[in-house]
């Protein structure tokens, strides 16, 4: 007899900001799809990571943990051996564990409790992306013929067809891989989207969408000069410094199309599991960090702001499951997913999760009361910092400069005015680096001694480029 309980897709995007969601409100950027979920589900606008680079985050959404259980706080390409992986628990469970993208999780074809592991992780042989571009168009096809670099701010239009981009690709081979599933087994797919991080490349069709529009006025705050570094000559990988206007409007148009290119996958990816898969179907669409797009002179991520630290998190529930539907404002982040997921199937939760089923949240039970995320050295030792969240309010501490931020999120979403030096705010700086105090000093590992945040002005750990 079959197994009867839902399936579970995890759909997720890399270096997607969490304002960039029409659902979000933002003026300009198309999701109809993944908007639709709130009908039927839950979005959180408050929703942030616990480690803004690729490695850590993910270490956390499969883990179900924050980011010192996970054992990383940064960046690294290092092997995990957290035994009670979402894919693992769920396989565990009698589920048929399926991953098809972009992963960087290291080694890169470590199965990491799924049954399929097909990747797209820019490195020749492990990469079956790369190996079918190839195959289709030649030898020479490679993805970033355009010349647009993999962590850079040069923005144009996808080289080839749109159907052998890696969005298309992705989608496709995820339901190639669900037509060919054990029908006994509900299933569980992660399909695993590199863009829209950089190259920022859509297909013609989606470049058109935006490249001409008239995009917000991009922030800059009045904490921001630092960052400030005029073009000429800014390297196309460079993390901070000022684009110029036209620059910036194909970077932006072409992250911007990406994403919409992608939520469009999503809808055919629907269209076709509502026929393979039924109703009983559980989504989950969410990105592991955001991208600055030149927000307060910064490109990239690692940072605590809210284009880099904010993600989209949008759950569609299956027929199965009853909670209330609409948006939500508690602070959530990636290690929520997994209790989600298994509250979801009704798999039992491992000691080891840290998270909390987003379920809970939705029926109005006990939430936690904010957020707390973290990275180590990144493009420079200085940027390495400690923040606190409750989607109100945002406090921000950097424990190699010595310096702190506070951002009164309810008035002030973009960041523009650091208010640590208000008097106006003196308590509600107090309070939150009190807090800051106690969670780290709680740990024992140098950051604060229970009484106050340390400094730490040789940097820690290795710094990535």
């Amino acid at each position: 007899m079959s197994d009867q309980r839902p399936h579970v897709i995890l759909f997720t995007t890399d270096q997607h900001r969490g304002d960039h969601l029409s659902i979000a409100g933002h003026p300009v950027v198309e999701t109809p799809n993944v908007d639709a979920f709130v009908q039927r589900g839950a979005y959180f606008p408050n929703a942030y990571t616990e480690i803004p680079s690729t490695t850590g985050a993910r270490r956390c959404l499969h883990g179900g943990q924050a980011s010192y259980n996970c054992g990383l706080i940064g960046y690294s390409g290092l092997e995990w051996h957290e035994p009670n992986t979402l894919a693992a628990v769920l396989a565990d469970d009698g589920y048929h564990c399926i991953n098809v993208g972009w992963r960087n999780m290291h080694p890169r074809r470590k199965l990491y409790g799924f049954h399929t592991v097909i990747p797209h992780d820019l490195r020749e042989g492990d990469d079956d992306y790369w190996e079918w571009l190839c195959q289709e168009l030649g030898t020479y096809a490679h993805e970033r013929i355009h010349g647009s670099d993999a962590n850079g701010w040069l923005g144009r239009p996808w080289a080839y067809e749109e159907r052998y981009h890696a969005t298309n690709w992705t989608v496709d081979v995820t339901i190639e891989q669900i037509k060919k599933r054990d029908p006994t087994r509900p299933v569980f797919v992660w399909c695993s989207h590199l863009r829209p991080h950089s190259p920022y490349d859509p297909p013609q069709f989606f470049w058109d969408m935006y490249v001409d529009r008239e995009l917000p006025e991009i922030p800059i705050g009045d904490w921001a000069e630092r960052y400030n570094v005029p073009q000429p000559s800014l390297p196309r990988e460079t993390w901070h410094g000022r684009l110029t206007d036209e620059q910036l409007q194909r970077m932006r148009a072409g992250y911007m199309a990406c994403i919409s290119h992608i939520d469009y996958q999503l809808g055919y990816l629907m269209e076709r599991l509502r026929h393979e898969l039924g109703g009983d179907v559980m989504y989950v669409f969410t990105a592991d960090h955001g991208d600055m797009m030149g927000d307060h002179n910064l490109l990239r991520k690692s940072y605590a702001y809210e284009g880099s630290a904010r993600i989209p998190f949008v759950v569609r529930y299956p027929g199965s499951v009853d909670a209330p539907a609409g948006t939500f404002e508690h602070p959530v982040g990636l290690q929520d997913i997994m209790p989600t997921i298994l509250e979801a199937t009704g798999t039992p939760i491992p000691d080891s999760v840290t998270g909390k089923s987003v379920l809970q949240a939705a029926r109005g039970g006990p939430w936690r009361e904010y957020f707390h995320g973290e990275h180590s050295p990144c493009y420079s030792k200085d940027n390495a910092m400690q923040y606190l969240t409750d989607g109100k309010e945002k406090y921000i501490w950097f424990p190699v400069r010595g310096e702190e931020q506070l951002f009164d999120l309810a008035n002030d979403r973009q960041e523009l005015h650091d208010r640590a030096s208000d008097p106006a705010y003196a308590d509600r700086v107090a309070l939150w680096r009190n807090r800051l105090i106690k969670k780290l000093g709680a740990r024992g590992d140098g950051f604060s001694d229970g009484e106050q945040l340390l400094v730490r002005r040789d940097g820690y750990g290795p710094v990535a480029e």
